[in-house]
C-alpha cells in the first residue's frame, strides 16, 4: 500500500515533537530533573519511533529507539542525568533531524552519520550499566505500581483492547482497523465503549501508532489476554511506561500497522476532541488572493455607487454599506489564520546560546516578552536568520567574560532579552544585551580605515549604522561565530526587503539594543492615496506622520534644485515626488501643494504632492512577479476604479533624491568643463 500520501503529516508532527524535546531538554534540571518533563521528552521520542517504523524509516527508527532506552531508565531512576549526557541527547535531536530532512527529501540519511550517533548512545548506555543496545529494566522498582509483562509480543496470545470516548463512526473505523492488524475475536460495544478481542502478532506500540491518528492515547487501554493457563487480564504497560524493547523488524507487526494506517489517517480529524486541522499554505494564501480580490471588487462598487442618487437608491447603498463591513471582516478573518506568535522564532535561542556561549566561556541568560505576539507567517520565516544574526553577535561581541563582568562590577551571568510588541500597524522586536556596547571610537577608526566618510561630530546613531557597511567588523579576531564583518549588511537588507528597517541604541559599558520594526502583513497595507500630476501613488500610513500647506516663509533653498521646509523649528529636507518620478503637468510650487511629512530610519522629511485622495486599506501586489523592480516603488494596488496605483519606498526617497542631485552637478560640471574648452 503506498502510504506517501501520509508522511507528510509524521515529517510535520516528528518536527514539532522534536522541537518540544530539545525545549525540555534545555530546562531540564539534571541535579533533580521533573518526573513530568522525563515522561515528555520519552513520549516524544516513542511517538517519533512509532511512526519510523511504520514508515520503514530503518535509521531513525533506531536511533530513536536507542535514545528511548536511555530516556526510559532516565525516567525510572535507573540512571543518573548529567550535563554532558544532555549534551549526548541534544545532539541526537539535531542527528534526528538531519535523518528526518534526507527522508523528507526522499533519501537515505548518511550511514556514516547513523552508525556515529548510534554508536554514541550505545557507548552512553554502556558506561551507565547498561547490557547492550536494548537494556532491560532494573530490579529496582518503578515509581507506579506496573504488573510484569512480556518484553517481546506473545506470538500465540491475544490483546484486549478498550476504547473510551467514541463517537458511533469511531467505534466503526476503530473496529475495521484492528480487523486489519490480526484477527478479531470479539468485540463489545456499550455506551461510548469499545472492547475488542485481537488475536495479532503486532505489537501494543503498533496498535497505538495506528489508532492515534483517529483518537488520543490515553483513550486507549490495552491489556495482555492469558493463554494457556496464564493469568486473565494481566495489564501490558502502556508505551510512556513500558520497558525499553528491541527496534521493530520491518515484519509482519509493521506491515499490518502500515496496511491500517491510510484509513485510520484519513479519519484523524473526525475526533470530537479535534479543535484544529492542518492546511496546506498554498491554499491559504489562495484564500487570500481571493479574498483581496474580492475586496478590489467592493471598492469598484463603492466608488461607481457614489454617482447614484442617495434618496432612489438608498437601500441598494445601504446592503453596499454592510458589504463593505463583511468584507472587511472577511479580510482581516482570513488575514488572521496566516499570523503565527512569534514564540516560533523565539523558542529557537535557548539551543543557541546554550551552545554559543558554552563554546566562548560565557554564562548568559536569555529571557523573552511577547512571545505571544503574532505576526505573518510569510515574515516569521524570513526574520529567523536576521534574529540569529544579532544573537550570535551579542553573544561574541556583546557579553563579557565572567572574568570581564565581575572586573567592571556586573553579575558573572549576562543577560540577553528577546522582545516582541505591536506599535500601531507595526511589530517591533528587539535584541538587548547588558554587555559592553558599540565602542565609538573603534567603529569610527575602522571607517576611516575603510574609507567611509566620517566625522567625529557624527551623532551616535549615524556612527551604529555604520556597522551595517559591507564587510565591516571592529572583532580583533576571526572566529568561527562571527568576525569576518558578512552578515550585518544582509540583515539590514533582508529586514528591508520585508518593509521594515533596523535602529541601534548602544551606551559603551551598558550593553546594546537592537531594534527592528516590520508591518504586520505584506498582504493588506494601510495607506494614503496621494495625487501628483495625473498619477495617483500610495503612501505606507506607518511611515505618515501629517500633511500640511507651507507658507513661503517656511521655505528655504539651500541650492539650486534644494529646499528645506520649517515645521516647528526643525529644518526637514523637501523632496518633491514629481522630480523623482518626472511626472508631467504637476504642482512645481510647494506653496501651491501639499507636503506630506513622514518618517524612515529615524529620517524625517517632507514629500511634496499635488493632493490628498484619502486613506485605504489595500491590497499589495508584487511589482517584481508581473514586472521589474522599480527604484522608488515598493509593490503595486488596484484602485477602486480599477486603475493601478503604485506603493511608494519611502526609506529609498532620500537616496534616490541624493543620486539624483549628484548626477545632475555632475552634468552641469561637464556641461562647464565643455563650454570652457570650447
Amino acid at each position: 500500500m503506498d502510504l506517501s500520501q501520509f508522511t507528510q503529516a509524521f515529517f510535520v508532527e516528528a518536527v514539532e515533537l522534536l522541537a518540544e524535546m530539545e525545549q525540555l531538554l534545555l530546562e531540564l534540571d539534571v541535579a533533580a530533573p521533573d518526573a513530568e518533563q522525563l515522561n515528555a521528552i520519552f513520549r516524544a521520542a516513542h511517538s517519533i519511533k512509532g511512526g519510523a517504523a511504520t514508515f520503514g524509516f530503518t535509521a531513525l527508527t533506531d536511533t530513536t529507539h536507542l535514545l528511548e532506552t536511555l530516556l526510559d531508565r532516565a525516567r525510572h531512576g535507573q540512571l543518573s542525568l548529567s550535563a554532558p549526557m544532555i549534551d549526548t541527547f541534544l545532539e541526537t535531536k539535531d542527528a534526528l533531524q538531519e535523518q528526518l530532512t534526507a527522508y523528507q527529501a526522499g533519501k537515505e540519511p548518511e550511514p556514516e552519520r547513523v552508525a556515529q550517533i548510534c554508536a554514541v548512545l550505545q557507548q552512553l548506555a554502556m558506561e551507565n550499566g547498561a547490557a547492550g543496545a536494548a537494556p532491560g529494566p532494573a530490579p529496582a522498582p518503578a515509581p507506579a505500581p506496573v504488573a510484569a509483562a512480556p518484553a517481546e509480543p506473545v506470538p500465540q496470545g491475544a490483546l484486549r483492547i478498550r476504547f473510551s470516548g467514541l463517537s458511533d463512526s469511531e467505534c466503526d473505523l476503530l473496529a475495521d482497523e484492528l480487523g486489519n492488524l490480526g484477527k478479531l475475536m470479539s468485540r463489545t460495544r456499550s455506551g461510548d465503549q469499545l472492547t475488542a478481542l485481537l488475536e495479532t502478532t503486532c505489537s501494543p506500540d503498533d496498535i497505538i501508532a495506528v489508532c492515534c491518528f483517529v483518537i488520543d492515547e490515553s483513550q486507549i487501554d490495552i491489556a495482555h489476554e492469558a493463554v494457556a493457563g496464564e493469568p486473565a487480564d494481566a495489564p501490558v504497560a502502556e508505551p510512556s511506561a513500558a520497558a525499553p524493547k528491541a527496534a521493530p523488524a520491518a515484519g509482519a507487526s509493521t506491515a499490518q500497522a502500515a496496511a491500517a494506517l491510510p484509513a485510520a489517517a484519513a479519519a484523524a480529524g473526525n475526533g470530537k476532541e479535534s479543535s484544529s486541522i492542518r492546511v496546506d499554505v498554498e491554499k491559504v494564501d489562495q484564500l487570500i488572493n481571493l479574498v483581496g480580490e474580492l475586496v478590489i471588487t467592493q471598492s469598484m462598487l463603492t466608488q461607481a455607487a457614489t454617482m447614484l442618487d442617495p434618496v432612489a437608491y438608498e437601500r441598494f447603498l445601504s446592503g453596499l454599506g454592510h458589504l463593505e463591513r463583511n468584507a472587511r471582516d472577511l479580510q482581516e478573518s482570513v488575514m488572521s489564520i496566516r499570523m503565527m506568535p512569534m514564540d516560533y522564532v523565539f523558542s529557537r535561542f535557548p539551543r543557541v546560546i546554550r551552545d554559543v556561549s558554552a563554546k566562548l566561556g560565557k554564562q548568559v541568560r536569555l529571557d523573552t516578552y511577547g512571545k505571544e505576539t503574532e505576526l505573518d507567517k510569510g515574515l516569521i520565516e524570513r526574520i529567523v536568520d536576521p534574529l540569529t544574526h544579532l544573537v550570535r553577535n551579542s553573544l561574541d561581541h556583546g557579553i563579557e567574560t565572567p572574568e570581564q563582568r565581575l572586573a567592571k562590577g556586573k553579575d558573572a551571568t549576562g543577560q540577553l532579552l528577546l522582545s516582541a510588541q505591536h506599535h500601531g500597524g507595526n511589530i517591533v522586536i528587539e535584541v538587548s544585551d547588558d554587555g559592553a556596547g558599540l565602542n565609538r571610537g573603534k567603529i569610527l577608526a575602522k571607517a576611516q580605515q575603510q574609507g567611509i566618510p566620517v566625522s567625529d561630530g557624527m551623532p551616535d546613531d549615524e556612527v551604529w549604522q555604520l556597522i551595517f557597511a559591507p564587510g565591516f567588523s571592529t572583532a580583533e579576531q576571526v572566529t568561527d561565530i562571527s568576525g569576518r564583518g558578512v552578515g550585518m549588511d544582509v540583515v539590514k537588507r533582508n529586514i528591508q526587503e520585508m518593509g521594515g528597517h533596523v535602529e541601534i541604541s548602544s551606551r559603551e559599558g551598558r550593553g546594546t539594543t537592537t531594534r527592528i520594526v516590520l508591518p504586520l502583513t505584506l498582504a493588506i497595507l494601510n495607506g494614503m492615496s496621494v495625487k501628483v500630476g495625473e498619477e495617483a501613488y500610495i503612501l505606507p500610513l506607518s511611515y505618515v506622520i501629517e500633511s500640511l500647506q507651507p507658507l513661503a516663509e517656511h521655505l528655504h533653498s539651500i541650492t539650486a534644485d534644494g529646499h528645506v521646509i520649517k515645521v516647528r523649528g526643525e529644518y526637514l529636507p523637501l523632496i518633491e515626488l514629481h522630480r523623482v518620478f518626472d511626472v508631467a503637468g504637476a504642482q512645481t510650487q510647494p506653496t501651491q501643494g501639499i507636503l506630506v511629512i513622514v518618517q524612515a530610519d529615524d529620517t524625517r522629511f517632507a514629500l511634496l504632492v499635488d493632493e490628498l485622495l484619502g486613506q485605504h486599506q489595500v491590497v499589495v501586489k508584487n511589482l517584481e512577479t508581473n514586472y521589474r523592480k522599480v527604484p522608488g516603488i515598493s509593490a503595486a494596488t488596484i484602485l477602486g476604479d480599477g486603475s493601478v496605483a503604485f506603493i511608494i519606498d519611502v526609506s529609498a526617497m532620500p537616496r534616490i533624491q541624493r543620486a539624483q542631485a549628484a548626477s545632475a552637478a555632475a552634468l552641469a560640471g561637464a556641461s562647464r568643463m565643455d563650454a570652457i574648452a570650447a
